[in-house]
């Protein structure tokens, strides 16, 4: 079996102060809070800008040794009409200070715009630079795409082609593509409702520990299909599962609810 993590996006948001967060727990202390009720959060921050260098080794110390931070790639390294030319870009994030994480750095997901459509030969340019490893550090990467075009064969087996995941985005408006192209697996989950406690009923969330049970196993969940039929068995992968989105205040609630489903 894999490892199984699950987490939210971010630690900061004032809806979860007196809910997630305790009642006066200081801003500063939220992320060690977090850490020690969640297995993983994706780091937003850096999609948007850089980060010091600081800040990732503060946020390695302030959280337990197991746990694993996600981090999005930037923007402008994805939001370009070349993605083939994106080397430089990649070579200067990976510079920037993201490697202070050390051993708590996970998966980096690039996060692509709904109006990027796919093109074979650019974006498989944009995958052969992607380095497999940083200072001697394995690298993980995913790809979050967002345009309906992705949904086809030519893009799974590409994606595969170089180990690279294509997120699951479930339970929002972009399109679904469950197969799984590498050694692990990072599913964004965004269907969490206001009028649910723990965002989710009590089938929904039996449903994604059964899933994500089945993906760590090395197996693909039926229910969600697939794109390609090419689907490889594995004696275990990875899971990455974050609650986005949706009713963003039910989403830590959710997150702790699956944990505790898991065990």
């Amino acid at each position: 079996m894999g490892r199984i993590r699950v987490g939210i996006g971010g630690w900061t948001f004032a809806p979860w102060r007196g809910s997630f967060y305790p009642q006066g727990l200081p801003q500063k202390r939220e992320l060690d809070y977090a850490s020690r009720h969640l297995t993983s959060i994706e780091i937003n921050g850096t999609y948007y800008g850089s980060q010091k260098p600081e800040s990732f080794a503060k946020w390695r110390d302030e959280t337990p040794e197991d746990f694993v931070f996600a981090v999005k790639g930037p923007r402008f390294t994805t939001n370009r009409r070349v993605l083939a030319e994106a080397g430089d870009s990649i070579e200067r994030f990976f510079a920037s200070g993201v490697m202070e994480l050390k051993e708590k750095l996970g998966p980096v997901n690039w996060q692509f715009l709904p109006t990027k459509a796919f093109d074979p030969a650019d974006f498989e340019g944009f995958l052969q630079r992607l380095p497999r490893q940083v200072d001697g550090r394995l690298i993980r990467h995913a790809v979050e795409v967002r345009h309906e075009s992705f949904r086809k064969p030519e893009f799974v087996d590409l994606a595969r082609r170089y180990g690279v995941a294509v997120v699951l985005s479930a339970g929002g408006e972009y399109p679904q593509i469950a197969d799984i192209t590498a050694d692990f697996v990072y599913a964004r989950i965004m269907g969490t409702r206001e009028e649910e406690p723990a965002g989710y009923d009590d089938p929904s969330l039996d449903l994604w520990t059964d899933r994500a049970r089945t993906w760590a196993a090395g197996q693909a969940p039926a229910d969600l299909g697939s794109v390609s039929t090419q689907q490889d068995a594995a004696n275990g992968r990875d899971v990455f599962l974050y609650v986005i989105s949706g009713c963003k205040p039910r989403n830590p609630a959710a997150a702790v609810a699956l944990i505790e489903r898991l065990g």
